[in-house]
């Protein structure tokens, strides 16, 4: 038996194809161009995946999502107030980095001066159903988690996006809108698949105080 013929039984030779660099930036370019060419069906798609279906219905309380001051917001609940869907507000404020009890001053501060001019009345009643106003691209997680949170406490929530300067199908068109939807779109996945996951593996968090529940 020839070495070779030895050899082959502990060892063998590979023939393996690279792709050169030519070949590699040729299908960059391609998948460039066709993203370019397909970007009105990504586009709106990516953006109506962040935004909530919109679920309005007569409640017990509007809940004024203020994590992120937004004047939009204070309007559109504003406006539900007045059609009757509800006469009570509920507004979260964050709480102070120094002591989680205490309201910070600043957002409590900025709540209530919009609540004051969108002319929205405050209340800390308990609740059986709730309608989420939140931010357009923020909904769909906002809703998932408002969900998550109060459906086990028996509140039925429903949702209205406010969907701001950046609208389903333009948010590419800046930077900022980029930057916005990118955010979002990776909370949405992170929420989806690992917090609210583990959440439902867990203890169920009071809900007593929904002034305080916080995304």
């Amino acid at each position: 038996m020839t070495t070779s013929r030895l050899l082959h039984h502990f060892v063998y030779r590979k023939v393996s194809l690279k792709t050169t660099w030519k070949c590699r930036l040729l299908i960059l370019m391609f998948v460039v161009l066709f993203a370019f060419l397909t970007r009105v069906f990504w586009i709106p798609w990516i953006g109506r995946s962040l935004v909530c279906r919109e679920d309005v219905a007569p409640s017990d309380a509007i809940l004024v999502e203020n994590f992120d001051p937004d004047y939009r917001v204070f309007e559109r609940a504003a406006a539900l107030q007045k059609a009757g869907f509800s006469g009570r507000i509920l507004i979260p404020t964050e709480a102070s980095e120094h002591d989680p009890e205490v309201a910070d001053t600043i957002s409590r501060g900025i709540t209530e001066l919009m609540s004051r001019t969108a002319r929205l009345e405050n209340t800390r009643e308990h609740l059986g159903s709730v309608v989420v106003v939140t931010p357009g691209f923020r909904s769909r997680r906002s809703s998932l988690i408002y969900r998550a949170v109060l459906t086990p406490a028996g509140v039925q929530t429903h949702c209205m996006p406010v969907v701001g300067e950046h609208a389903i199908e333009n948010w590419a068109a800046t930077w900022h809108g980029i930057e916005d939807v990118t955010e979002q779109l990776v909370k949405l996945e992170y929420y989806r698949f690992y917090v609210l996951p583990l959440a439902r593996r867990g203890p169920a968090a009071p809900v007593s105080n929904t002034q305080h529940l916080r995304t």
